[in-house]
């Protein structure tokens, strides 16, 4: 099985203190399609996972457009601050062989932390980690690569 987390790309500015709302900027999309790039040939999702929030989506689009007929399911359970055990055990029962996750530092970095056992390392702007393991669940993944973008 593998699972693939991937950070968004920068974002803007809250407006008015509207954090779900934030597109990506310039470089945001920039990052997002490097990104997208590398992925295109290292997986072959099965679904895509995906946060609430706009800069995820908007990230998410630069991998779509290499896997336009993936499905995609949006979940409330990876935004920044939200609890990493439970996003866990979401994406633990999703009936798929390969997943792709696109959310936000910090739940990505808890969520690989957990599923490693590995110290708390956190994710750059648009970093991908593809992990290997038999089944989604705290200590049985295994980083296989990674990737962070040079804009």
């Amino acid at each position: 099985m593998q699972l693939t987390l991937v950070r968004h790309g920068e974002a803007a500015p809250p407006v008015n203190g509207v954090d779900s709302k934030r597109p990506l900027t310039q470089c945001g999309h920039l990052q997002a399609q490097q990104a997208a790039n590398f992925l295109k040939e290292i997986v072959q999702p099965d679904v895509f996972v995906v946060s609430t929030l706009l800069r995820a989506q908007e990230t998410l689009a630069h991998i779509q457009t290499y896997f336009p007929n993936i499905s995609v399911l949006v979940c409330d359970k990876i935004k920044p601050d939200d609890d990493a055990k439970l996003a866990i055990e979401w994406l633990s029962q999703l009936p798929f062989e390969r997943i792709v996750v696109v959310c936000h530092m910090n739940v990505v970095a808890h969520i690989a932390e957990q599923l490693t056992h590995e110290h708390f390392n956190p994710f750059a702007l648009a970093e991908a980690r593809i992990y290997e393991q038999t089944v989604i669940a705290n200590g049985l993944s295994t980083q296989d690569k990674a990737f962070i973008p040079t804009v």
